[in-house]
């Protein structure tokens, strides 16, 4: 078992820059079984949810490889191609459901056991199956799997999403270029993510306007090639940054990444009191850890451009000793706020109830043992600890090193005392005895 070790009360300095995202790395691999020449994303950090989607792509016939810090997928023969996922690649990673749309497109059927990844509560693929059977896939509901077949090629449709669902426009979108006519999307979700892969898809190749709006429209049967492409920077690892410094004081700068890709996570921090300055592509974080933080807020995370689901339980860190109650309703997940009953044990008076998490403000948070819940939830956790009192042993049962590749060393680069330690659970100390 794998222990992050935190002792608070150490501000932090120095600059940071995000690696490549992993909201787009996911599908933009994914979406590189469509193209017919290789394929070189640049930059993609060692995550563990990217070794599960090479893995992925190899258990399907595809073929990719890492060479340093760029991913390279080759052009692969659809008879070469298997649609079956492996449920255990599928349970790992709710961003398997990715691979529906080009394994449909490309084997002709696709078996996809329901996909896993945080327990953030119900997350339904009915978008991404409703607009596939729309341009005439059959799908087949078979317990915890679905199957989906295509007898000729898939047709253009004019098909309106019940809810601007990220993954749902991603797999209808490469879908799309594979149709027959052009196919519109309306209300398609806005994300930077959605139009850094209509970006890739359009360098590919691929005929697509409308992306950042709600109306999408892809004209498909264009022939995609293989491109060198550098994903967009990680605007939640930046958030996260961003919230570190605020909860321990000091002054980074992030740099290489829009600060407009997460601007209402810097306005919130603003709002609490935090300094912030920024450029086209940096953003300056500065905050007097002598300086309480002001609460008083009201957030609510939805869709783009609303407050980012992701960045919710950040701001909850650093809200937990702020001046004043504030609260925060997550829209999308029912249980975004899985990581309130370790704030409590670090000493804050918090409580989630549905959707929301109240928070009473101006705690004195202390050391404790608690448990990542989830990738943000951890990585929430790991922010309130650098505001505590002592030192916090936060198990991370693997969730935070999905979305970042190495968290602590970052923030013990900026002076954190942080670090990841090799821990023996108490069932390997028995069987070691």
């Amino acid at each position: 078992m794998q222990t992050i070790t935190i002792t608070g009360g150490q501000p932090l300095y120095g600059i940071l820059r995000p690696a490549a995202a992993k909201n787009s790395v996911l599908p933009l691999l994914a979406a590189s079984l469509l193209c017919g020449g290789p394929c070189r994303l640049r930059g993609v950090p060692d995550l563990t949810d990217v070794q599960t989607s090479l893995a992925l792509l190899q258990a399907v016939g595809a073929k990719a490889v890492r060479h340093g810090p760029d991913l390279c997928t080759l052009p692969v023969q659809a008879k070469e191609l298997c649609g079956e996922i492996p449920a255990p690649l599928a349970g790992a990673m709710r961003s398997s459901v990715f691979y529906l749309a080009p394994l449909l497109c490309r084997a002709g059927m696709v078996r996809l056991p329901l996909p896993g990844g945080c327990r953030l509560g119900p997350r339904p693929v009915d978008i991404h199956l409703a607009g596939l059977a729309a341009m005439g896939a059959t799908v087949q509901l078979e317990g915890d799997a679905v199957t989906l077949r295509r007898f000729g090629p898939l047709q253009g449709t004019d098909f309106t999403l019940r809810l601007p669902s990220v993954g749902a426009t991603m797999t209808l979108m490469m879908a799309g270029c594979c149709a027959m006519g052009t196919t519109v999307l309306r209300g398609a979700a806005c994300e930077p993510e959605v139009c850094d892969l209509a970006d890739f898809l359009r360098a590919c190749g691929a005929k697509i306007t409308g992306a950042g709006t709600p109306v999408l429209v892809i004209r498909g049967r264009q022939a995609l090639e293989g491109i060198a492409y550098d994903p967009l920077p990680d605007r939640i690892a930046a958030a996260t940054y961003a919230a570190a410094v605020s909860a321990a004081g000091g002054q980074i700068t992030i740099e290489d990444c829009a600060p407009e890709t997460y601007g209402t996570f810097l306005h919130f921090l603003q709002d609490c009191g935090v300094n912030v300055k920024q450029g086209e592509r940096w953003a300056q974080i500065a905050r007097d850890p002598r300086r309480p933080l002001r609460g008083g807020q009201h957030l609510y995370a939805n869709g783009w451009p609303a407050f980012a689901t992701d960045t919710a339980p950040l701001a909850a860190a650093v809200l937990l000793e702020a001046e004043g109650p504030s609260e925060i309703y997550d829209h999308l997940f029912a249980n975004r706020f899985a990581c309130a009953s370790g704030f409590a044990a670090m000493g804050a008076d918090c409580r989630a109830s549905g959707r929301t998490l109240y928070i009473a403000g101006g705690a004195a948070l202390h050391g404790a043992a608690v448990e990542a819940p989830d990738l943000r939830g951890g990585a929430a956790l790991l922010v309130a600890a650098l505001a505590a009192r002592g030192t916090t042993l936060l198990r991370d049962p693997g969730h935070i090193r999905r979305g970042y590749a190495d968290l602590p060393g970052d923030l013990a680069r900026l002076g954190a005392r942080c670090a990841r330690r090799q821990c023996v659970s108490p069932e390997q100390e028995k069987v070691r005895k």
